[in-house]
């Protein structure tokens, strides 16, 4: 049974600094790959941050970004998950990348916007989920505020999902619901979690960091705390077929009463 050695990248966001970002994550992700990671996932919108003023101007830039975020990848044969802004046809969404040894394989628009915040003012919402086959295994993908829409996650895992990548940028006070979701997410799916999330203050915003790396019986394998850091863990395929042996979840569900998200 396949293990898979995964990362969860967490940094102080600059917002509207693409450069800065740029190459803080880069930096992160030969870090983390000189460190036998195979899986790395990085913070929501980590080459602007939320700039909603300048938005558009930094979407424009979004495939530079790209770009070097492949070569990075190609560089050290990296699978890689983000979310970074994306003009399309005049409307920007939020979309998360994923990267597979420096090739684009699939693409993820944001679903739910954070109407709090504002996001559904300034970005459009996408309309699909999102699972794939990588080179590390069967990837689902949500974005933050994804994470308290459980019938999502619940479509991912039926889809096939062995993990689910999310990057974040969840701030204070509500880490008790980041931490407890992130929890129930892999305990109720049967899968492991990536969850990466930015740290410290951006504008009037304090972000605790937090990102984990969790097993599907809901062990936190790696947790990070309020300053820039990555964590890795490995991922045991073995632990997860058998408590989906054990306990039958996916199985047991009764589709005749609420059918199939």
């Amino acid at each position: 049974m396949k293990q898979v050695v995964a990362s969860a990248i967490q940094f102080n966001i600059t917002v509207g600094n693409i450069e800065q970002n740029l190459e803080k994550g880069c930096a992160a992700l030969r870090r983390v790959a000189d460190g036998g990671a195979q899986l790395a996932v990085l913070p929501e919108m980590w080459s602007c941050g939320y700039d909603y003023r300048n938005l558009k101007s930094l979407a424009e830039r979004t495939p530079q970004v790209l770009t070097r975020w492949q070569e990075v990848c190609a560089d050290h044969r990296l699978v890689s998950v983000g979310s970074l802004p994306e003009l399309c046809d005049g409307a920007i969404y939020n979309t998360a990348y994923v990267l597979d040894g420096g090739e684009i394989v699939a693409s993820y628009r944001k679903l739910h916007m954070f109407s709090t915040m504002g996001e559904d003012r300034f970005l459009t919402a996408g309309d699909a989920a999102l699972v794939v086959e990588t080179s590390v295994g069967r990837l689902g993908v949500a974005i933050c505020y994804d994470l308290r829409f459980p019938e999502l996650f619940r479509k991912l895992a039926l889809q096939g999902a062995e993990m689910i990548c999310i990057p974040a940028e969840w701030p204070k006070p509500r880490q008790e619901h980041w931490k407890t979701l992130l929890r129930a997410r892999a305990i109720e799916n049967q899968l492991f979690i990536v969850a990466a999330n930015c740290c410290r203050v951006q504008g009037k915003l304090d972000f605790f960091g937090l990102s984990q790396l969790i097993s599907p019986l809901g062990h936190v394998l790696a947790s990070a705390e309020e300053e820039d850091t990555e964590l890795i863990a490995t991922f045991d395929f073995a632990e997860m077929e058998a408590y989906r042996q054990q306990i039958c979840i996916l199985k047991d569900r009764r589709h005749d009463i609420y059918g199939t998200p």
